[in-house]
């Protein structure tokens, strides 16, 4: 399915910045709006961040686009969504990557209180240093 098509599915207008950042997201990672933005210009020469801002809320209300938000950074936004993975964040230099829930059953899915709600997504977030900061730290020591 086309981006355009995939907007048009969700009930989104097709315009050029929701197709810039659609083509952004796609090449992966966990990007944040400045970013995204930086990016989007490349393509577009002309659009504000407070667009970027306004397609990412969209795009994830709608969802083609995931927010996450590891405490002490910025929002960042991906293209993988629909299904239950989380994040592992590098406390020294803020790498996101992605961890796959465990397979087969998803116990992050089965609260032990879920005062009513229905569950649907769990989000966790695992921290540690990543390869490139545990390097630097032994290279340092």
């Amino acid at each position: 399915m086309s981006d355009e098509e995939l907007l048009r599915s969700r009930g989104l207008r097709v315009t050029r910045p929701r197709l810039a950042v659609l083509d952004v997201l796609a090449g992966g990672g966990h990007l944040d709006v400045d970013e995204i933005a930086r990016r989007v210009r490349l393509k577009l020469d002309s659009v504000s961040t407070q667009a970027v801002y306004d397609v990412l809320g969209a795009l994830s209300r709608a969802g083609l686009a995931r927010r996450i938000e590891p405490a002490g950074s910025p929002a960042r936004y991906e293209a993988r969504t629909g299904d239950n993975h989380h994040h592992v964040v590098c406390r020294s230099c803020g790498e996101v990557a992605d961890v796959d829930c465990a397979v087969g059953a998803a116990p992050c899915l089965e609260a032990d209180n879920t005062s009513g709600f229905e569950i649907d997504e769990a989000e966790v977030t695992f921290w540690g240093l990543c390869p490139s900061c545990q390097a630097g730290r032994r290279s340092d020591g």
